[in-house]
């Protein structure tokens, strides 16, 4: 009997040592499987009149009666510019809602009303809510051109006297950036080129571009324009670099790298390429540099943008937008 009393005491003892206590246990809770579903306090903003252009940010505020997976819209109802937040908690709050006025989407959000979508993953519940943007989010780099002011007389600008051609700025409400953007398109059946801009640093009242010396902290973003019944446009990007310091390019014996892109995702998409990453291309095909082969973007003298297409494919068109530099890393919109 003694034996059998503690055979029964050493069981009991293995048994409830191996389980685990709520603290301890793993996967999801019952409520968050099977418990019912309800708003326990509804979406709202703690700004709601926020100003980007002044760092400013905004969180959203929520909570549910339980974990879920959860979706946040914030759409520009003048722009269309698209963000999108997501999570898996019973709560929106600064620590996983937080908006800093960036996109996922592009176009840029400018100053408008905006509408507010907070959707769920299995439940049908649709919160909405508007705030309103003072000012846009302002990006750190050194900014070429938003069109915003139109043309830089400092640049020089081609277009042959082709068929329909477009090389200007266009004010639209389908700018990537602003009100703005520069328009590019036209038919040329005896030359790939249809036209160019040339932006050189004299422009901005320098001989060569503020720009790191470092090639890999210096990255080219721009944002590009795809009508979606044309894909015969390409666009080559060109820099110039002033390899011996006299104040000219001299394309015998010194540096041109260069990017050509192929029109290819319908709207507006963003270019972003790392300085170090650039080529040297004849023809479109990879060269020998004709200077020292050094990627020198502190040796920037010129950009060149150059719309090309073959000559017998037609009508193409393309619109450019926001040329920015940034250092350190790709350009976040």
């Amino acid at each position: 009997m003694k034996y059998s009393l503690l055979f029964s005491a050493i069981i009991s003892l293995v048994v409830f040592s191996g389980c685990k206590t709520d603290d301890e246990f793993d996967g999801p809770s019952l409520n968050d499987l099977y418990g019912k579903f309800s708003i326990v306090e509804p979406l709202s903003a703690s700004v709601y009149d926020v100003d980007f252009g002044t760092g400013q940010t905004t969180f959203f505020k929520a909570s549910f009666s339980k974990n879920i997976a959860w979706k946040l819209n914030i759409t520009g109802l003048e722009s269309g510019a698209k963000k999108e937040i997501t999570g898996f908690s019973n709560v929106l709050d600064a620590t996983n809602a937080t908006w800093n006025g960036t996109i996922t989407k592009l176009p840029l959000f400018r100053i408008e009303d905006c509408a507010v979508e907070l959707t769920f993953d299995t439940e049908t519940d649709t919160l909405r809510d508007t705030l309103h943007v003072a000012s846009a989010r302002i990006n750190e780099g050194f900014l070429l051109s938003d069109f915003e002011d139109g043309v830089n007389p400092g640049w020089q600008s081609f277009a042959q006297s082709g068929a329909s051609m477009s090389f200007a700025v266009q004010t639209s409400d389908s700018a990537a950036q602003g009100a703005k953007y520069f328009d590019m398109g036209g038919v040329v059946d005896w030359d790939w080129l249809l036209g160019y801009l040339y932006l050189p640093a004299s422009a901005y009242g320098a001989t060569t571009y503020p720009l790191s010396a470092n090639p890999d902290e210096v990255f080219f973003n721009s944002m590009i324009y795809k009508s979606e019944s044309l894909s015969n446009g390409i666009l080559l990007f060109q820099f110039t670099e002033d390899d011996n310091g006299d104040g000219t390019f001299t394309s015998a014996n010194e540096d041109m790298y260069s990017i050509q892109v192929t029109l290819s995702e319908n709207g507006w998409s963003q270019l972003s390429v790392k300085y170090s990453d650039l080529a040297t291309l004849v023809n479109g095909s990879p060269a020998t540099p004709a200077g020292n082969g050094v990627h020198e973007p502190n040796k920037l003298s010129q950009v060149n943008v150059l719309f090309l297409k073959n000559p017998s494919s037609g009508y193409a068109h393309t619109r450019l937008d926001y040329l920015i530099f940034t250092q350190g890393a790709p350009l976040v919109p």
